[in-house]
Protein backbone atom coordinates (compact mmCIF):
# COMPACT_ATOMS: atom_id res chain seq x y z
CA UNK A 1 0.00 0.00 0.00
CA UNK A 2 1.75 2.81 -1.27
CA UNK A 3 1.56 6.04 1.00
CA UNK A 4 3.38 9.33 1.40
CA UNK A 5 3.97 8.61 5.25
CA UNK A 6 4.05 5.52 7.19
CA UNK A 7 1.31 4.63 10.21
CA UNK A 8 3.85 5.25 13.00
CA UNK A 9 6.98 7.55 13.03
CA UNK A 10 9.27 7.74 16.24
CA UNK A 11 12.54 10.30 15.73
CA UNK A 12 14.98 10.22 18.68
CA UNK A 13 12.50 9.29 21.56
CA UNK A 14 14.11 9.85 25.18
CA UNK A 15 12.31 8.96 28.31
CA UNK A 16 13.33 8.93 31.67
CA UNK A 17 12.28 8.19 34.83
CA UNK A 18 13.96 10.36 37.38
CA UNK A 19 18.02 9.90 37.03
CA UNK A 20 17.55 6.29 35.40
CA UNK A 21 17.02 7.17 31.12
CA UNK A 22 14.83 4.45 30.14
CA UNK A 23 14.87 5.39 26.13
CA UNK A 24 18.10 6.30 24.75
CA UNK A 25 17.14 7.95 21.33
CA UNK A 26 14.50 5.50 19.69
CA UNK A 27 14.30 5.54 15.80
CA UNK A 28 11.42 3.53 14.34
CA UNK A 29 8.75 4.09 10.94
CA UNK A 30 6.52 1.24 10.87
CA UNK A 31 4.53 1.46 7.30
CA UNK A 32 1.04 1.31 7.37
CA UNK A 33 -0.41 -2.44 6.86
CA UNK A 34 2.67 -3.66 8.92
CA UNK A 35 3.27 -6.16 11.80
CA UNK A 36 6.63 -5.06 13.47
CA UNK A 37 7.47 -7.30 16.53
CA UNK A 38 9.47 -6.11 19.75
CA UNK A 39 11.68 -8.29 21.84
CA UNK A 40 14.67 -8.46 24.64
CA UNK A 41 15.26 -8.40 27.56
CA UNK A 42 12.92 -7.42 30.83
CA UNK A 43 14.14 -3.46 31.46
CA UNK A 44 14.95 -2.62 27.82
CA UNK A 45 12.39 -0.43 27.09
CA UNK A 46 10.02 -1.83 25.08
CA UNK A 47 7.04 -1.33 27.03
CA UNK A 48 7.39 1.98 28.08
CA UNK A 49 8.19 2.75 23.91
CA UNK A 50 4.69 1.16 23.46
CA UNK A 51 3.35 3.86 26.09
CA UNK A 52 4.94 6.85 24.18
CA UNK A 53 3.14 5.79 21.24
CA UNK A 54 -0.40 6.49 22.45
CA UNK A 55 0.76 9.04 25.01
CA UNK A 56 0.85 7.09 28.35
CA UNK A 57 4.33 8.16 29.15
CA UNK A 58 5.20 11.43 27.72
CA UNK A 59 8.90 11.84 25.96
CA UNK A 60 11.42 13.82 27.31
CA UNK A 61 12.94 14.22 23.60
CA UNK A 62 12.25 13.66 20.32
CA UNK A 63 9.19 13.37 17.96
CA UNK A 64 6.33 10.80 18.22
CA UNK A 65 3.77 10.82 14.91
CA UNK A 66 0.61 8.28 14.28
CA UNK A 67 -0.33 8.81 11.06
CA UNK A 68 1.57 11.82 10.53
CA UNK A 69 0.17 12.96 13.64
CA UNK A 70 1.97 14.11 16.40
CA UNK A 71 1.36 12.33 19.33
CA UNK A 72 0.37 14.00 22.87
CA UNK A 73 2.04 17.67 21.58
CA UNK A 74 0.98 20.31 19.49
CA UNK A 75 4.09 21.83 17.12
CA UNK A 76 4.67 25.87 17.02
CA UNK A 77 7.63 26.82 14.98
CA UNK A 78 10.32 24.84 16.48
CA UNK A 79 8.67 24.34 19.47
CA UNK A 80 6.32 21.55 21.19
CA UNK A 81 3.13 22.24 23.31
CA UNK A 82 1.97 19.21 25.68
CA UNK A 83 -2.04 18.95 24.57
CA UNK A 84 -4.63 19.17 27.31
CA UNK A 85 -5.77 15.30 28.74
CA UNK A 86 -8.76 15.92 26.81
CA UNK A 87 -6.77 16.49 23.72
CA UNK A 88 -4.61 13.81 24.42
CA UNK A 89 -7.75 11.59 24.83
CA UNK A 90 -9.15 12.06 21.05
CA UNK A 91 -6.22 10.88 19.51
CA UNK A 92 -5.51 7.86 21.21
CA UNK A 93 -9.32 6.80 20.18
CA UNK A 94 -7.21 5.63 16.47
CA UNK A 95 -4.91 3.65 18.70
CA UNK A 96 -5.90 0.64 20.27
CA UNK A 97 -4.01 -1.11 23.30
CA UNK A 98 -4.02 -4.27 24.47
CA UNK A 99 -1.94 -4.77 28.08
CA UNK A 100 -0.34 -7.93 29.68
CA UNK A 101 -3.10 -8.24 32.16
CA UNK A 102 -6.62 -7.56 30.71
CA UNK A 103 -8.66 -4.82 32.60
CA UNK A 104 -11.60 -5.89 31.94
CA UNK A 105 -14.08 -4.23 33.85
CA UNK A 106 -15.12 -7.22 36.36
CA UNK A 107 -19.12 -6.13 36.78
CA UNK A 108 -19.90 -5.70 33.45
CA UNK A 109 -20.54 -8.90 30.86
CA UNK A 110 -18.18 -9.55 27.64
CA UNK A 111 -20.48 -7.93 24.99
CA UNK A 112 -20.76 -4.68 27.62
CA UNK A 113 -17.11 -4.19 27.92
CA UNK A 114 -16.66 -4.65 24.42
CA UNK A 115 -19.83 -1.88 23.71
CA UNK A 116 -18.55 0.06 26.45
CA UNK A 117 -15.99 2.48 24.60
CA UNK A 118 -18.19 3.00 21.70
CA UNK A 119 -21.22 4.15 23.46
CA UNK A 120 -19.31 6.21 26.07
CA UNK A 121 -16.41 7.97 24.29
CA UNK A 122 -17.94 7.69 20.04
CA UNK A 123 -21.36 8.54 21.51
CA UNK A 124 -22.52 5.83 18.36
CA UNK A 125 -25.91 4.31 18.48
CA UNK A 126 -26.65 1.16 20.70
CA UNK A 127 -27.91 -1.23 17.93
CA UNK A 128 -24.98 -0.12 15.71
CA UNK A 129 -22.56 -0.73 18.75
CA UNK A 130 -24.12 -3.93 19.22
CA UNK A 131 -24.22 -5.28 16.42
CA UNK A 132 -20.35 -5.16 15.99
CA UNK A 133 -19.64 -6.23 19.60
CA UNK A 134 -21.66 -9.51 18.36
CA UNK A 135 -19.19 -9.48 15.33
CA UNK A 136 -16.40 -8.94 16.98
CA UNK A 137 -16.85 -11.44 19.76
CA UNK A 138 -17.56 -13.70 17.30
CA UNK A 139 -13.89 -12.74 15.09
CA UNK A 140 -12.21 -13.67 18.47
CA UNK A 141 -14.23 -16.79 18.75
CA UNK A 142 -16.50 -15.76 21.42
CA UNK A 143 -19.70 -15.16 20.39
CA UNK A 144 -21.05 -17.76 22.86
CA UNK A 145 -19.39 -15.77 26.29
CA UNK A 146 -20.93 -12.85 25.02
CA UNK A 147 -23.05 -12.92 28.24
CA UNK A 148 -20.43 -14.12 30.73
CA UNK A 149 -18.53 -11.71 33.19
CA UNK A 150 -14.65 -11.98 32.89
CA UNK A 151 -14.67 -13.92 36.45
CA UNK A 152 -16.43 -16.82 34.91
CA UNK A 153 -13.93 -16.65 31.28
CA UNK A 154 -10.40 -18.22 31.43
CA UNK A 155 -7.34 -15.56 31.05
CA UNK A 156 -6.84 -16.66 27.03
CA UNK A 157 -10.97 -15.55 26.95
CA UNK A 158 -10.68 -12.24 28.62
CA UNK A 159 -7.73 -11.15 26.36
CA UNK A 160 -9.33 -12.40 23.52
CA UNK A 161 -12.72 -9.77 24.87
CA UNK A 162 -9.38 -7.40 25.48
CA UNK A 163 -9.17 -7.58 21.73
CA UNK A 164 -12.56 -6.89 20.93
CA UNK A 165 -13.06 -4.31 22.77
CA UNK A 166 -9.95 -2.59 21.55
CA UNK A 167 -11.30 -3.22 18.35
CA UNK A 168 -14.52 -1.37 19.01
CA UNK A 169 -13.14 1.99 18.56
CA UNK A 170 -12.22 1.00 15.08
CA UNK A 171 -8.29 1.81 15.59
CA UNK A 172 -5.93 2.11 12.49
CA UNK A 173 -3.48 0.49 14.62
CA UNK A 174 -3.15 -1.46 17.30
CA UNK A 175 0.02 -2.24 19.86
CA UNK A 176 0.37 -5.42 22.31
CA UNK A 177 1.99 -5.07 25.55
CA UNK A 178 3.23 -8.50 25.76
CA UNK A 179 -0.47 -10.28 25.47
CA UNK A 180 0.23 -13.69 26.34
CA UNK A 181 2.61 -13.45 29.02
CA UNK A 182 0.31 -13.49 31.97
CA UNK A 183 -1.76 -16.77 30.39
CA UNK A 184 -0.97 -20.24 31.08
CA UNK A 185 0.78 -22.09 27.94
CA UNK A 186 -2.09 -23.84 26.84
CA UNK A 187 -4.15 -20.40 25.96
CA UNK A 188 -1.11 -18.63 24.39
CA UNK A 189 -2.27 -20.40 20.90
CA UNK A 190 -5.87 -18.92 21.03
CA UNK A 191 -4.45 -15.58 21.47
CA UNK A 192 -1.72 -15.56 19.08
CA UNK A 193 -4.51 -17.19 16.59
CA UNK A 194 -6.49 -13.89 16.89
CA UNK A 195 -3.33 -11.67 16.27
CA UNK A 196 -2.61 -13.78 13.76
CA UNK A 197 -5.92 -13.41 11.87
CA UNK A 198 -5.96 -9.61 12.44
CA UNK A 199 -2.42 -9.20 10.55
CA UNK A 200 -3.41 -11.08 7.88
CA UNK A 201 -6.68 -8.42 7.23
CA UNK A 202 -4.12 -5.23 7.38
CA UNK A 203 -3.96 -4.12 10.39
CA UNK A 204 -1.24 -2.14 11.29
CA UNK A 205 0.60 -3.53 14.70
CA UNK A 206 3.09 -3.26 16.88
CA UNK A 207 4.02 -6.42 19.28
CA UNK A 208 6.08 -6.35 22.12
CA UNK A 209 6.22 -10.44 22.76
CA UNK A 210 8.35 -12.98 24.33
CA UNK A 211 6.78 -15.68 21.43
CA UNK A 212 9.48 -16.07 19.09
CA UNK A 213 7.39 -18.38 16.87
CA UNK A 214 4.27 -16.32 16.50
CA UNK A 215 7.33 -13.30 15.58
CA UNK A 216 9.26 -14.67 12.91
CA UNK A 217 5.77 -16.37 10.98
CA UNK A 218 3.99 -12.95 11.61
CA UNK A 219 6.60 -10.10 11.92
CA UNK A 220 6.98 -8.37 8.60
CA UNK A 221 9.72 -6.42 11.02
CA UNK A 222 11.38 -8.00 14.16
CA UNK A 223 13.44 -5.73 16.74
CA UNK A 224 15.23 -6.17 19.48
CA UNK A 225 15.79 -3.95 22.24
CA UNK A 226 18.23 -3.76 25.08
CA UNK A 227 19.03 -0.75 27.21
CA UNK A 228 16.86 1.85 25.97
CA UNK A 229 17.77 1.08 22.35
CA UNK A 230 17.54 -0.72 19.31
CA UNK A 231 20.39 -2.92 18.80
CA UNK A 232 19.39 -4.64 15.75
CA UNK A 233 16.44 -4.77 13.15
CA UNK A 234 15.59 -6.63 10.46
CA UNK A 235 13.31 -9.56 8.64
CA UNK A 236 12.16 -11.06 11.58
CA UNK A 237 13.71 -15.04 9.78
CA UNK A 238 16.90 -13.24 9.48
CA UNK A 239 17.16 -11.56 12.74
CA UNK A 240 16.44 -15.02 14.47
CA UNK A 241 18.35 -17.15 12.24
CA UNK A 242 21.56 -14.82 11.61
CA UNK A 243 21.88 -12.24 13.90
CA UNK A 244 24.45 -9.54 13.74
CA UNK A 245 24.95 -8.23 16.83
CA UNK A 246 26.94 -10.10 19.65
CA UNK A 247 23.70 -8.62 22.14
CA UNK A 248 20.75 -10.22 19.76
CA UNK A 249 23.02 -13.58 19.35
CA UNK A 250 23.25 -14.17 23.53
CA UNK A 251 19.49 -13.10 24.11
CA UNK A 252 18.51 -15.53 21.16
CA UNK A 253 20.77 -18.62 22.29
CA UNK A 254 18.84 -18.19 25.84
CA UNK A 255 15.46 -18.11 24.23
CA UNK A 256 14.91 -20.39 21.36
Amino acid sequence: MSTSHPMVEARGVHKRFGRLEVLKGIDLEVPIGEVVCVIGPSGSGKSTFLRCINHLENIDAGTIRVANELIGYRQKGTRLYELSENEVAQKRREIGMVFQHFNLFPHMSAIDNVMEGPLRVLRQPKDTVKERAISLLNQVGLGEKANAYPAQLSGGQQQRVAIARALAMQPKLMLFDEPTSALDPELVGDVLGVMRTLAESGMTMIVVTHEIGFAREVGDKLIFMDQGIIVEEGKPRDVISNPRQQRTQAFLSKVL
